[in-house]
């Protein structure tokens, strides 16, 4: 320890943290920011970000490349684009599945990236 105590009665706001509460979200933001963690947070949809964080992809493809059915793929998927972290784009029969935009491509390289580092 660096002799450094910290002891608190709980029955006041410190007078230095009290303007921090003003910059919270509120709930219904936080609910939503939580959401958002259940959805990646399930490791068939974090594989599929993943591997559209190299590229495009179709349904079939993915499914080949994870090693699961097509109806398994469509149902992620499907929670992925009601979440907006994956658009698709269609082409004649096919449609191509790709990351939604830059800072969905950044949170899934952040995290690859944080939990990389040799520090943790």
């Amino acid at each position: 320890m660096n002799g450094y105590h910290y002891t608190c009665d709980g029955k006041h706001i410190h007078p230095d943290i009290s303007p921090l509460a003003k910059t919270l979200p509120e709930n219904a933001f936080i609910l939503d920011m939580a959401d958002f963690f259940k959805t990646v947070s399930d490791p068939t949809r974090l594989k599929m970000l993943l591997a559209l964080d190299k590229g495009e992809l179709c349904g079939c493809d993915l499914a080949v490349l994870l090693g699961v059915t097509k109806s398994v793929v469509s149902r992620h998927l499907s929670l992925l684009r009601s979440a907006r972290l994956v658009k698709q784009r269609r082409e004649g029969k096919h449609v191509f599945y790709s990351l939604a935009d830059k800072h969905v491509k950044q949170i899934v390289e952040c995290a690859e990236a944080h939990l990389k580092e040799e520090d943790l």
